[in-house]
């Protein structure tokens, strides 16, 4: 089976268009659509409907997709493993990352990982947490440094590096940060900007709520936190933001006896082959953890 091919089959089913795995691939349409009737000509089935603009996976199509990855899964893991033979810590090192942590916690160790080994050459792909997890699962990234899932996917090892406190916040001049103690009632009565409803920092704070019998009345949602504390900063509404994030634009809440926290970490596929640079950055990423985390 021609792995091009192969590669051109997953990057249709993942952007939905033979135009938008032309650009993903850097090849044009004819020879996307080549290699798609080359595919389907050796395995004797019909892999894609296209429907007017619209591609959709056939049922074979369906069944090719999750095998795909895994031949794909191994020819990189038999890749890995010879080279890592040598002992050499070189090649690329798909790395992906949140951008809150690529702004606020990965750049002293990729400026000392990238110094100690400059044979490496780091491709860093800025995602939400949520979506870091797929690339681990089907293979597209060698680690994820994010948020870590409450209950990870069995198929991932999640280690973690920090434990990052979550302060509720709003403008200082907003009622809310001028009164003294209050409530979560007191909170839920005012509009909130909160992160989408698919990240894990929401489901931390929406369970906080839910265990009192509340809904916060969430006006506003976003997945980047800097958006978030601009909205904050300027009186619109109040949020649940990193305490690494606090300065003189927001205020914290006083929440009497309410503490909230994520862990930032790392994960990997449990049954992928790491290359030497993978293992060598997640040593650099143990290193950072708090004597808690270990």
């Amino acid at each position: 089976m021609d792995l091009a091919n192969l590669n051109a089959f997953i990057a249709i089913a993942e952007t939905g268009s033979f135009s938008g795995a032309g650009e993903r691939l850097h090849l044009t349409q004819p020879a996307i659509s080549k290699r798609i009737a080359g595919l389907e000509q050796q395995l004797d089935v019909r892999l894609f409907d296209r429907l007017g603009r619209e591609v959709n996976l056939t049922e074979a199509g369906r069944a090719l997709l999750p095998r795909a990855y895994q031949i794909l899964n191994v020819l990189d893991d038999t890749r890995r493993a010879l080279s890592n033979l040598t002992g050499e810590v070189s090649g690329r090192l798909t790395l992906a990352t949140s951008h809150h942590i690529g702004l606020h916690r990965l750049p002293p160790l990729l400026r000392a990982f990238t110094r100690q080994y400059p044979a490496v050459a780091l491709d860093i792909q800025f995602l939400d947490s949520e979506v870091a997890y797929e690339e681990i699962l089907h293979g597209r990234a060698e680690i994820a440094v994010i948020t870590l899932a409450p209950e990870p996917h069995h198929l991932v090892r999640a280690v973690p590096v920090w434990d990052d406190p979550l302060d509720f916040v709003a403008a200082p001049e907003h009622p809310l940060a001028r009164k003294g103690a209050v409530s979560l009632a007191d909170i839920a009565h005012h509009p909130a900007v909160f992160p989408g409803g698919n990240t894990f920092t929401h489901h931390i704070v929406q369970r906080l709520f839910e265990a009192q019998g509340l809904a916060p009345n969430i006006a506003m949602s976003t997945n980047y936190l800097e958006t978030i504390k601009m909205m904050v900063s300027i009186g619109l509404a109040w949020s649940v933001l990193p305490r690494t994030m606090l300065d003189e634009q927001v205020a914290p809440i006083a929440l009497p006896g309410i503490q909230l926290s994520r862990q930032l970490g790392y994960i990997l596929h449990t049954e992928r082959t790491l290359s030497n640079a993978a293992r060598a950055f997640m040593a650099l990423l143990d290193s950072q953890a708090s004597p808690l985390n270990h």
